[in-house]
């Protein structure tokens, strides 16, 4: 099955993720403790990527195969332990982006932000 952001549903990709560790027993390992701390890891070394770069270089990085083939499995380490993170908690990752995508657009409104990288209470 040959899945893309276009055709997949995320229910799809929740269910694929669980399946994945229930086949291999590991859900006794996938505490929320340890989950956020794996995303953690797995974040540091997406940024390990970068590490020293000027954000131009980080971007030329991104048409290079090799390093963009890297980059890409990181973020698929990442993105498959929150989304595991999600499943043993019981959390729907639709709402809750749904709601922070809300809770942001009120912190950050357009008319105040565009163009500017200030933290909601510095504008």
């Amino acid at each position: 099955m040959i899945m893309d952001d276009q055709s997949t549903h995320l229910q799809q990709i929740k269910d694929r993720v669980l399946a994945f560790a229930r086949a291999r027993d590991w859900e006794q390992f996938h505490s929320p403790k340890n989950l956020s701390m794996a995303i953690a890891a797995e974040a540091a070394e997406l940024m390990e990527h970068f590490l020293w770069q000027s954000p131009e270089q980080s971007h030329a990085d991104m048409d290079t195969e090799k390093v963009r083939s890297e980059v890409e499995q990181e973020l698929a380490d990442i993105l498959i332990f929150a989304i595991e993170f999600a499943n043993i908690t019981g959390m729907d990752i639709a709402g809750i982006i749904e709601a922070k995508m809300k809770q942001n657009a009120e912190k950050y409104p357009v008319e105040k932000a565009k163009g500017r990288s200030e933290k909601y209470t510095k504008l």
